[in-house]
Parts: structure tokens; C-alpha cells; sequence
């Protein structure tokens, strides 16, 4: 994505649209639109260097990415980011079954308890996420 001539407005603006390619532009407007003062700079960093330096790289499809963060988050414990990614997963075209087979990995990796809280927000996520798909798409 980058080279010598490419700015942080260039790398900002890359980050903002695959930002909005993986969640879905009216997830990534409510939440830039509840930036605060105090929270802008974390919101620029995250656009700038997670969405526009990392999941604009060539080396994993945006399909991988999204399983590694599905593990990442559990194994963390950050189930508002899960659910977040879940739901960008299936934009991504992850199954629900390659969801819940990486779900079942993280299980034996990172703990039961996660995992199982894990499920449950899948889950959640998973219908939000089909209900928001009209029936004939």
C-alpha cells in the first residue's frame, strides 16, 4: 500500500475505505461519528494503521484476516470488537462454519470460558448480521 510518495492523508483515506469495504460504511459512520475530542486521535491511528497500513497489504485476503482477528479477539476477551468483526467477516465471506471451526480452535488454545462467551457473541452477531441481508441478495 505504501512507497516513498504515499502521504497519511493517502494511507488515512485507504484505511477509511477498506474500513468501510470490511464493516460496512454505516457501521464505520455512526462510530466516526461519535468521536469525541478526546477519542479522535485513536480513531485516526486505528484508520490509519490497522485499516490502511495492515488489512490494505497483499500478503493475507481480507477472508484470513478476518478468522485471525475472530481468534485474536477471543483470546482477548473483547467481545464489542468481536462482534464488530464477526459481522465483518461474513462481508468478507467467511462461513458460519469456518466462524465457528476457528471459534472451536481458540477453544482449546486460549480457554473454554472465552471461547464459550466467544460463541454466544458469534452468534448473536451472525443473526444481526442475516437479518440486515434482504431475502433475495
Amino acid at each position: 500500500m505504501t512507497d516513498d510518495t504515499t502521504t497519511h492523508a493517502d494511507t488515512y483515506e485507504a484505511g477509511l475505505a477498506k474500513r468501510k469495504e470490511v464493516l460496512g460504511a454505516d457501521h464505520v459512520t455512526r462510530s466516526l461519528g461519535n468521536v469525541t475530542e478526546f477519542s479522535r486521535p485513536i480513531q485516526e491511528l486505528v484508520t490509519e494503521y490497522c485499516w490502511g497500513q495492515i488489512w490494505t497489504r497483499d500478503g493475507l485476503p481480507a477472508h484470513t484476516r478476518s478468522l485471525l482477528n475472530i481468534v485474536m479477539l477471543t483470546a482477548l476477551n473483547r467481545s464489542h470488537e468481536l462482534s464488530v468483526h464477526v459481522r465483518g467477516a461474513v462481508r468478507n465471506g467467511v462461513t458460519d462454519a469456518e466462524i465457528q471451526e476457528a471459534l472451536l480452535q481458540a477453544a482449546i488454545y486460549v480457554g473454554v470460558p472465552a471461547a464459550l462467551e466467544s460463541f454466544r457473541i458469534a452468534e448473536q452477531a451472525l443473526r444481526e448480521a442475516r437479518a440486515e441481508v434482504p431475502a433475495d441478495a
